[in-house]
Formats: structure tokens, sequence, C-alpha cells
């Protein structure tokens, strides 16, 4: 067994609103991990976890759950502390729970009822600790003792790793004998009709913090511009409801930029700006508006990269990946990455593609301008990589990330063989977004224009031409056969040797004017078989190849932006009957997770042999995830239920 294991996430609840987050148990209480048994347990702020045990008792016992529900932003708990009950079999007290969360701090509400024919007085305390530990330490599974609080005019305070943690409780006494753990305690007198309430805050502030809350309620009108009939499907309106509120909970901007919004990726683990993801997301989310979208590429613009780096994989006109606090190290992974890091392939060519589709979508013109600069840089990086024949990555530092694409885990780009490919990569996907992003952004220039740099590749002419020949020659290096007929590699290798499995990825074709018509019917039929067709979503990777497994991380596993995108695609190039059948794989899937897609589920199927009754967690997935939820609203767009 290895030493330490990534905390599961699937039997938890979370409350949160970037950039603060909660999870604790389904009754609500925050437990501490112990050996063996990591937890993600915890109220994280800015990627520190700023409390890791907040343990309520009552009368000296952990009241009993009784029940538990979301509603908002908020969770509440029901439970009965059986310990102070009157005789008889019924239960005659109970506590109630309820916890929020805003931007920079959590607040709970203890409420104790009774049903006694007298007053009933009971002792309530919270035991509380903070281990103050970045989330990467928390992510691979390690621990370290709580840091002792010390007891100032604002509270309890806890201060670490630029961040500084106060508990306040006016009306609480305070036990500091281990200033570890630290108990606060009520003495809380119910009578019938009269319940007793008692309070206490968490408010967290990051020095350094590179991202915080969006402030203000969501722009975006989400729910009007979703429309309030009620779909047809029930599902839908679920699934749709509970992204658009997960989507809110999700937002985020710049200290920097603090009018310009974007979607962090995920929580625990990606609370933070992820190029690729805020831009799938936001280009989800088009049919609701085009506000993610302009603050998503302004964002993204504002850290556009200007030199060449080797550690941080930048350079001119590429646009980045990831931006923490501080570096993150994965010592598990062997990565470790620079605060601001670009080993992305296809982010640059996807934030071309959301400014085309933004523009159309009615982004103001004006903004359109302002970013302009920003495109003519980006299609000058683009461009240079289709002459050299393909868009391709290599990590050259060795502690990078070994896969930029968004199949990113070290062993996503396998031969059917199982045998691992060897880089530069060339991923079929990535050719289909610049195949778009040169023509789409051939067409942006001259709508405004703008000549582009023929030094650089990118006048109109020189970037049509370039699509072309890329076209042309993936279609003579990326197709083969085997016994379904033919089909998509999801890469070249380093010798430009085509990698032989059957992927997802080959749906990220559909739509973007890399195939033509044959082709796309082509894979439209192959992306439905079930050797790809999990019933529940698209699997990462087909069950003929060797390495297939559903529980691997883009191994077999079933992404649900992965599946809305092909089902995107496939309304784009007139397969609804095809995008319909991955939409309602969806949907069962949606059900199966209470409406809250993660990040990814098993690519167990839903019927034949070893059919799974309901989808399966992968139960270390970020719960909610921007892409996965923005799904929703690829679905019930394509199924024509929004407005």
């Amino acid at each position: 067994m290895p030493e330490k294991l990534q905390p599961f996430l699937h039997e938890l609840e979370i409350v949160f609103r970037a950039p603060t987050q909660a999870w604790s148990d389904r009754d609500g209480q925050i437990r501490a991990g112990v050996p063996g048994h990591p937890t993600v347990q915890g109220v994280m702020h800015s990627d520190v976890r700023v409390l890791s045990e907040a343990v309520l008792e009552v009368a000296g016992q952990e009241p009993e759950p009784a029940g538990s529900w979301r509603e908002g932003g908020s969770l509440t708990v029901v439970a009965l502390p059986r310990i102070v009950d009157g005789p008889g079999g019924d239960p005659t007290a109970r506590v109630t729970r309820t916890r929020r969360v805003e931007p920079g701090s959590m607040t709970e509400d203890l409420e104790f009822a009774c049903a006694a024919d007298q007053p009933l007085t009971a002792e309530f305390t919270l035991r509380l600790a903070a281990d103050m530990v970045p989330m990467q330490i928390v992510r691979s599974g390690g621990s370290t003792d709580a840091v002792p609080a010390r007891l100032t005019e604002s509270g309890l305070t806890w201060t670490a790793e630029e961040v500084n943690a106060v508990v306040e409780a006016p009306d609480a006494a305070v036990d500091l004998s281990d200033p570890a753990h630290p108990v606060l305690s009520w003495t809380l007198t119910a009578a019938p009709g009269k319940p007793a309430r008692a309070s206490w805050r968490l408010a967290a502030e990051d020095a350094i913090a590179a991202v915080v809350g969006a402030p203000g309620e969501a722009p975006l009108t989400w729910r009007d511009r979703a429309g309030t009939r009620q779909p047809a499907d029930v599902r839908l309106g679920r699934f749709l409801e509970q992204s658009l509120l997960d989507l809110d909970g999700l937002r985020m901007s710049l200290p920097k930029l603090p009018g310009c919004e974007f979607l962090g990726a995920g929580a625990p683990w990606y609370f933070t700006l992820f190029g690729r993801d805020a831009l799938w997301a936001a280009r989800f989310l088009l049919p609701l508006g085009t506000e993610m979208a302009e603050g998503t590429l302004t964002v993204l613009a504002s850290y556009q990269g200007t030199k060449a780096d080797a550690e941080a994989e930048e350079e001119p006109g590429k646009i980045m990946h990831e931006l923490r606090r501080t570096g993150l190290t994965l010592h598990d992974e062997k990565i470790s990455l620079p605060p601001i890091y670009y080993g992305t392939v296809d982010a640059t060519p996807l934030w071309l593609c959301l400014l085309y589709d933004a523009w159309r979508a009615g982004m103001p013109v004006d903004a359109v301008e302002r970013l302009l600069p920003s495109a003519e840089r980006a299609l000058a990086w683009v461009a240079a990589g289709v002459r050299e024949g393909y868009l391709k990555y290599l990590d050259t530092t060795g502690h990078g990330l070994a896969n930029q694409g968004w199949k990113d885990s070290a062993d996503s780009v396998q031969f059917r063989d199982g045998q691992l490919a060897k880089g530069s990569i060339s991923l079929c996907e990535v050719q289909a977004y610049a195949h778009e992003a040169l023509v789409h952004g051939a067409e942006l220039l001259e709508a405004f224009g703008r000549a582009g740099n023929a030094a650089d590749g990118t006048s109109p002419v020189q970037l049509r031409d370039a699509a072309a020949g890329l076209a042309a020659r993936f279609r003579a290096d990326f197709w083969l056969r085997d016994e379904l007929g033919p089909y998509v590699a999801i890469a070249l290798d380093g010798d430009g040797t085509p990698v032989d499995t059957a992927t997802s990825n080959m749906g990220h074709l559909l739509g973007t004017g890399l195939l033509n018509a044959e082709e796309e019917a082509i894979v439209a039929r192959r992306l439905v078989d079930p050797e790809l067709d999990s019933g529940y979503g698209l699997r990462t990777l087909a069950t003929s190849s060797a390495g297939y497994w559903p529980l691997k991380y883009h191994g077999g596993s079933v992404w649900a932006h992965d599946t809305a995108i092909a089902i995107r695609g496939l309304a784009a190039s007139g397969h609804r009957a095809e995008a319909a059948q991955l939409a309602e794989g969806l949907l069962k899937a949606a059900e199966s997770f209470g409406y809250r897609m993660p990040e990814l589920h098993s690519g167990d199927p839903a019927a034949g042999e070893g059919r799974a009754a309901q989808a399966v967690p992968y139960p270390t997935a970020c719960r909610p995830q921007a892409w996965s939820a923005a799904s929703a609203v690829v679905i019930a767009d394509v199924l024509g239920e929004l407005g």
C-alpha cells in the first residue's frame, strides 16, 4: 500500500463560494484525518486549509444525524442529541446546523429545539483545529500537526502560509488549555416553541492571493436567459438548475482585474484559473451571454506570454495553463510547476476559437477590438507551430506536465497495446482547434480591417493557406482502420507514428472544419459504438485497448465536458441522433450524482455485460467542476430547451 493516498471526495458535502470552500461529512462534522486515512475535510481559502476540524458535541456526545440538504449556497444538517432526550421513544430534542460560505468566510448557525414539558438545558461544545497546510499537501494525502491558536481581540487566530484565519464567537466561552485544539462552548436552554440559538464565524485573508471571489451577483442573469419554462425532460431541468447554481459559486476574478470574471476550474483541487478549463466553460455558456467569455479572454490575455522561459514553458503569444498563489509541487507525480505555468498546447488556439465565437454571439465590438492585438500574437504562435507540421508539445524540464492536452496525466497517450507514446506529441484534437483558429482568425482580421503580419504568417491569406495545408496533412497522417472500420488516431508520436488507440478525442474534431462531411459521419458512428459510448457518456479510451480500465483518469473513465464537446460537434455537423444519444447518457449520469456533475466518473456500461445500474463515482473527482456543470447548457442548447 502506498504511504500516501489522495483523499476521496465522493461521500463528502461541500459548501463554497470561490475562493473559499468547506468540506465535511454528510452529518456536517469536519473531522481531521488519521494516518492511513487522509481527508480533504476542512475549510480551504485560497488553496490553504485554514480549518481542519470542527466537531460539534452536545452534553459530551456527537448528536446523531437525522437528515441534511443543500439549498442555495448553504448546507443544513438536522441531528438528534438523544443523550438529553426526555423519556419515551420519540426524539424530544434536535439540533439544526446551517453552514454558509462567502468569499473569505464561513458562518454556522446552531439551533437547539425541544418538545419537552420543561425547558431543556444542554452544553454545546465545538472542537476546532487548523493545520494551515497548502492544498498540494492535502491533495497528496499528507498531514501535519495542528497549528496552535492564539486568542486576540478579533477571536481565535491562526497564521501561516501568508494566510490569517480568525474564528469569531462572541457569545461562546473559549477553552485554550490545548492551543492546538481550542474548544468553544455555549450553554443553551430551549423550551417548547422557543428554540435557543448560537453562531460562529470563520474569516480568512490571504496576503498573496492569486485569485479572489467575483464581487456581487452573477452579471450573466443565467437563470433568466435559460428561460423559466420547465424542459420536457425533468432531469435536464434539475441538471441545469444545479449547474447554474454551482457555476455562480465558481465565479472568480484577479486582484488586478476585479471587473473581469472567469470560472475557477473545480473544487477542491483546481479552485483557480486554468486556461483550457475556463475557455471551454465560457464557450459552453455562450448561449446564455458573452460576459463570461469577455472576462475570461481578458484575464488570459493579461497573462499572455511575452518571452521564452523554458521553466515556465512560456513563449511569446502563448496562453497560460495554470495560475497558483505559489509554485505547485506534487512529489508522488514528480511535478514541480511555477506559480504561472504555460505547459498547455491547446489553450492558445482555444482562446482564438472563443474570441471568434463570442464575437459571433454578440460580444460588444469595442471589447473584441481591445483583444485583437492579443489575437494577432496568438495567431502568430499557432501559425508558427503549424508551419512545422503540427502543434505539438514536449516537456523539456523533466518536472513539468508530460502531457499537455486536456488529457494531461502521464499515461493518457498510449498505443492500443498499452505502450506509452514518446514525445513530441501531436494530438488530433489540437490540430482541429488550430484549423478552426486559423480560419476564424482570418475572418476576424478581415472583419476589423486588419492585415495581420506577413512576416509572422498571419495575413488572412496565409492563415487560410496554413489551415488548408494542415487539413491535408492530417488526412494523410492521422486516419487508421481496425475491425470496426476507419477512425482517427489520438496522436502522432515523436517519430510521426500514429498512436493507434480509439479515444474520445476524435469527438473534438467535429464542427471545426478539419474534416469533410464523409469523415465527420465516420467519426459520428464511431463515437456511439459501445466501445466508446458507455451509456453514461463517452469513455476516454475504447474498451478494445489493453490499457482500458473504467476507473483510469484518462484511460476509460467518462468526463462530462469531453462528452459535451462531442455532443456540440455532432449537432453542428448535422448528426443530431448521435448527439441525442450521448446527451441521454450524460443525463443518466447527472441523475446518479444528484445533478451535481463531477469532474469525471467511471466508464462502467449502462447496459450489457457488467452493467452498472447507475454511474459509478471516480472517488477523487472534483465536484463541482466548471466545465462539467456547463455541459448542462450544451445539452439544453442542442435539445432546443433554452429560452
